[in-house]
């Protein structure tokens, strides 16, 4: 259990806490790139600030405060012209570093300009994604994982915002027993009163669950009931990337799950997936990655729990906008969530002390591509648990379902 002032410093995320400041060390992504093809503006909100992004005539993007400094218009309704946004309002005229070119109507305007600026962040594409950076300079180099760099794959990306902050999300990525109950005997409940087929993986009981740090963050690892410590579920594991991403996926079918923090009481949730089945040759790149939502609450406004994802956000939400810890009651079993909380804690404590938190990275070398572990033989039934993965995750929504399935049946792997 936590006390309050402990409870404040893990939860908010706002500019000048803490957490915020612990969390502005990273890149996070707050677009998908196809979001800005028919309309070059997007209002973004991250980690507590209102943001305006911008994609430019020539394929590079903007972001700045949204409220423009002069009288507070949103430049969210601006006009882009060459490397620039141009307020709706008076059409001050702002670059990507936020300096003020032009205000149409001011007579002097030369000396005045020189000292109108507004805020602006570094914004960088990778993989279908924007991802900025709010913190100090000099920046961190944009992590180069895996997923966002693999070729011969297709990709799509799920998203919903989730009224909650980012910390429950996350600590839910740290506790292994919920899965065996909450997706294995619950989801099994759910499908049994619909009369749905029953489910063959996520109700097998976990005889013994491990969790160790690495550089880039925490691997979990787990024996289940009928495996051994040379299973792919203990001997490889699957990493939650510090701060907020965890990794997912079995043969075949890996995924990113992004917790980007958009204020104290919301989280834009994206999916992040690499679809790789083996055939001969490679397959063509795509045009672009489509973006969808995934969808957890039916038309009567209750929790859709006919799927994992679907029963995760139910429990994040129901836990309040911030859960309070203060009241919890921790068990053994919640060994992963209180290794998570000590880590934001010691993480904040080398950002107080001017020094990088973990998984930063400013080597270019390390950075070429960082191929993080991932179970492949999940459930020691990696092909067969493909599809039950697929059709009781997010990936049942996307798009290009259909497609991926039947390319896997092509490939009978």
């Amino acid at each position: 259990m936590l006390n309050l002032e402990q409870q404040d410093m893990l939860t908010r995320v706002g500019p000048g806490t803490p957490m915020g400041e612990l969390l502005r060390r990273y890149w996070y992504p707050v677009a998908a790139t196809c979001e800005l093809e028919d309309r070059p503006t997007k209002k973004v909100r991250l980690l507590g600030e209102d943001l305006v992004l911008f994609r430019n005539s020539g394929g590079a993007y903007g972001l700045l405060q949204e409220k423009c400094p002069h009288r507070g218009a949103s430049l969210a309704y601006g006009s882009v012209e060459d490397n620039c946004i141009r307020c709706a309002y008076h059409g001050w005229l702002f670059n990507t570093s936020g300096h003020c070119l032009d205000m149409p109507a001011e007579l002097r305007s030369a000396k005045r300009m020189d000292r109108v600026k507004t805020k602006a962040y570094r914004v960088e594409g990778l993989g279908g994604l924007l991802f900025a950076y709010l913190g100090p300079e000099p920046a961190p180099l944009l992590p180069h994982y895996d997923l966002f760099l693999w070729k011969g794959v297709l990709r799509d990306i799920g998203q919903t915002v989730i009224p909650c902050n980012w910390l429950q999300i996350m600590e839910n990525s740290m506790d292994p027993h919920h899965v065996e109950w909450l997706h294995g005997h619950h989801l099994a409940f759910v499908h049994k009163k619909k009369g749905a087929e029953d489910l063959r993986h996520y109700g097998k009981r976990h005889l013994k669950v491990g969790f160790d740090t690495f550089r880039y963050g925490i691997l979990k690892r787990r024996v289940l009931e009928g495996g051994t410590e040379e299973d792919d579920d203990w001997k490889v594991g699957h990493p939650i990337v510090f701060p907020a991403m965890l990794r997912v996926g079995t043969q075949g079918v890996s995924c990113f799950q992004i917790r980007v923090p958009i204020d104290d009481t919301h989280t834009w949730h994206v999916w992040y997936s690499c679809y790789k089945p083996t055939l001969t040759g490679e397959l063509p790149p795509q045009e672009s990655v489509p973006l969808f939502e995934v969808p957890w609450k039916d038309e009567k406004g209750e929790f859709i729990l006919d799927f994992v994802d679907g029963q995760d956000i139910m429990t994040w939400v129901t836990q309040g906008p911030i859960a309070d810890r203060t009241r919890e009651t921790l068990g053994s079993s919640d060994e992963g969530v209180v290794l998570l909380r000590r880590l934001l804690l010691e993480q904040i404590g080398k950002v107080r002390a001017g020094e990088d938190p973990m998984g930063v990275i400013r080597d270019p070398a390390e950075n070429r591509i960082i191929e993080l572990p991932q179970e492949t033989n999940k459930y020691q039934d990696g092909a067969s648990f493909r599809s039950e993965y697929i059709e009781m995750g997010h990936s049942r929504y996307s798009p290009i379902k259909d497609r991926v399935m039947a390319l896997f049946e092509r490939a009978k792997c």
